[in-house]
């Protein structure tokens, strides 16, 4: 039977001499393993309401203008359903679509800004009273003719989309970063409405 080979002397010498890996302290390890501070959050909560870590007078402030932001856009919401009902002509099908697009978007926007305020902890507005107290959105028209209906959505999103601009630029200032880049891509949606709707009265 044939026999291992045997390591020599010198290499057993060489494996005793081999300094042992150091282990990480326990404190080391548990440190490697912690986030940064500056990766974490700072929130504070009362009655489940979620605080951001802006302080008390910003979210005040911020919170005001995302009322009228809610307001502009529930107005807003409701006067292009009704312009959606009520198009006729040639170009109903294509107005038909495009408005259901922009108020089911609206519709979804207001909530989400609704749920900001919240989250900042203050109550979001309600009522039809409280909307038309803090919109600049006309929304008492008799029926007119589709063109004029279509102009004007494109008019009031304009309008919307300069208030958000100031709303943004508002939350910036206060250190609302969440709630700037909120308002930030309303701007885009309303101009791109706008643009949309007087496309569609392209002769």
């Amino acid at each position: 039977m044939v026999k291992a080979p045997q390591a020599s002397t010198t290499t057993k010498a060489r494996a005793a001499k081999a300094p042992a890996k150091p282990k990480a302290p326990v404190k080391a390890k548990a440190a490697m393993r912690a986030k940064p501070a500056s990766a974490t959050q700072k929130v504070t909560s009362d009655g489940g309401t979620l605080h951001t870590s802006v302080d008390s007078a910003a979210r005040e402030k911020v919170a005001e203008a995302l009322t009228k932001a809610v307001a502009d856009s529930y107005t807003l919401y409701a006067k292009t359903l009704g312009v959606h009902w009520n198009v006729v002509g040639p170009a109903f099908f294509g107005l038909h679509k495009l408005t259901d697009a922009q108020y089911n978007e609206l519709h979804q926007a207001a909530d989400a800004i609704a749920e900001r305020i919240r989250a900042l902890g203050k109550l979001a507005p309600t009522g039809n009273e409280t909307f038309r107290a803090l919109t600049v959105i006309e929304n008492e028209a008799p029926h007119r003719p589709t063109n004029e209906m279509i102009a004007e959505l494109a008019r009031d999103n304009e309008t919307v989309a300069r208030r958000m601009s100031e709303f943004a630029e508002l939350a910036d200032k206060a250190g609302d970063l969440f709630s700037h880049d909120m308002l930030v891509a309303r701007i885009g949606v309303h101009e791109e409405n706008a643009w949309m709707l007087r496309s569609s009265l392209a002769q």
